[in-house]
């Protein structure tokens, strides 16, 4: 092939691949928990009234277990927490009776310090009953992607279980699952509701 067609012969393959690559269809994206598209920090959004952390800091005491009605110890649970009152879920989550569950910032895997009063609480409880073993199941609300937001999550019950070991649990008796957006609680489409299901919750195996 001689110079001129060789050149030629590149220019239209470049000129072909530039026509392919932009009659390509772009995939719309939602931002992770809502953040905004242009990447600027996030502000947290709207002041949401979680449930208030102080009244756990004395008991330790929360929700009803949703997944199994057993436990351990002689604990009384109840597997019908999403059937509960509205009310009730937004107080307790899906967490077993002796514990609460925390709530995360709006695109945050970070412990808010408004939750330190309830850690400090659940690990107390934890290491009062030895015999306790739980699992922290991380949860985040349906905006972004189902990958993201699994990440999101289980970033989310890896640092409630790293806190409470900061606070002296035996980290043997933690393990964590992530849910991502799988299992939401509250299903409007507003903040108060996507606030709520930005949540750790603690339960008995």
């Amino acid at each position: 092939m001689n110079p001129m067609a060789k050149s030629a012969f590149i220019t239209t393959a470049l000129f072909c691949s530039i026509v392919m690559l932009s009659s390509c269809s772009k995939k719309s994206v939602i931002p992770p928990e809502g953040s905004p598209a242009d990447g600027t920090a996030m502000s947290g959004g709207t002041n949401i009234d979680y449930p208030a952390a102080d009244q756990y800091a004395e008991t330790g005491l929360a929700g009803e277990e949703p997944i199994n009605s057993t436990g351990s110890g002689g604990l009384s649970f109840n597997d019908g927490s999403d059937q509960q009152s509205e009310e009730y879920r937004r107080t307790y989550g899906r967490s077993s009776t002796v514990f609460s569950p925390i709530y995360f910032d709006f695109d945050q895997a970070g412990i808010n310090t408004k939750m330190a009063p309830i850690l400090n609480a659940n690990a107390n409880y934890m290491k009062d009953n030895p015999g306790i073993i739980i699992v922290i199941e991380g949860n985040s609300d349906e905006r972004g992607t189902n990958e993201y937001n699994l990440a999101l999550a289980e970033r989310r019950a890896i640092n409630a279980k790293e806190y409470m070991v900061n606070l002296g649990v035996n980290p043997a008796r933690i393990r964590t699952v992530s849910y991502g957006e799988e299992r939401q609680l509250f299903l409007g489409q507003n903040e108060q509701d996507w606030a709520q299901n930005r949540r750790a919750d603690f339960i008995v195996e």
